[in-house]
């Protein structure tokens, strides 16, 4: 009878561990590239509270987001709604920042108008859960010799989530707009400033948790994290014994152990196999 050696004994045992391994091993998909630290934390701590769990990877372009790839939609549909990452807003500093010696009164006012609105979306997205903010801002304008000047007007966006007292928070941006807009003051200013809310739609499913055993997890995955910690306990157990069968066939001085220990040697090693006729 020719006897098995260790290594194609256990070869097979190896292959099971590492398959086990490699099912517990989810594919990842990047979420978002070259983030800065303030917005990869605002989104991760976003995503935690849906129960998606996101990992940091400092690149040379700057932070990426990964997820679990079957999470990719629902992290993107999440972030959408809260408005995130944010558009980058330049300051008053940054667009009247002198690249050239010399601005056509075009530019000059272009980069105003800019540089006015960004302000004013910056300004806006400090209230309370507001997301979002978009202002067009339209300054006295002549269209034409001899045409009457344009007057100032504003035309906001806003979208929040939760809940909003727009009767209370409508008034408050119309002023604070046309504070900060030339011809705007007074009245008849506030009526030329036109606001449209909009309320986010994605609403975050309600998320249970439970522990099973040292973990804590979702209450939908409890029963597969207990059949696979089942599963692996089993795989150890069965991993174990083929060793021990192992070391007992083919290592003497097991079964010198045994025999010292309790008289004999054990059934499976090879000191203790019955003679053959």
């Amino acid at each position: 009878m020719n006897n098995l050696s260790p290594k194609r004994l256990l070869a097979p045992l190896l292959a099971v561990a590492l398959c086990a391994l490699l099912a517990g091993c989810g594919n990842r998909a990047n979420l978002q590239v070259g983030l800065n630290d303030a917005d990869a934390n605002e989104i991760v701590t976003l995503l935690s509270r849906y129960g998606i769990e996101a990992h940091k990877a400092p690149t040379k372009e700057g932070v990426t987001l990964t997820v679990d790839a079957a999470d990719i939609a629902r992290a993107t549909t999440a972030m959408q709604a809260a408005g995130l990452p944010r558009r980058a807003l330049s300051d008053l500093g940054q667009v009247f920042k002198k690249d050239s010696m010399i601005s056509t009164p075009l530019e000059e006012r272009a980069r105003y108008i800019h540089a006015l609105s960004a302000e004013l979306e910056s300004t806006l997205q400090q209230f309370d859960n507001v997301i979002a903010a978009r202002v067009h801002v339209v300054l006295p304008e002549r269209i034409a010799p001899g045409e009457p000047i344009q007057p100032s007007s504003a035309a906001v966006l806003v979208k929040y989530h939760g809940t909003v007292d727009e009767d209370t928070l409508l008034p408050r941006i119309r002023q604070l707009v046309a504070s900060s807009i030339p011809g705007l003051s007074g009245e008849g200013g506030r009526a030329k400033v036109s606001v449209v809310m909009t309320a986010s739609v994605y609403t975050a499913p309600v998320i249970e948790w439970t522990n099973v055993g040292p973990f804590r997890v979702q209450a939908g995955s409890a029963m597969a994290l207990g059949l696979t910690l089942l599963g692996m306990s089993l795989l150890c157990g069965v991993m174990l014994v083929g060793m021990l069968f192992a070391l007992g066939r083919y290592h003497p001085g097991l079964a010198a152990w045994f025999r010292s220990h309790f008289g004999k040697p054990p059934a499976f090693s090879a000191d203790g196999a019955p003679a053959r006729e």
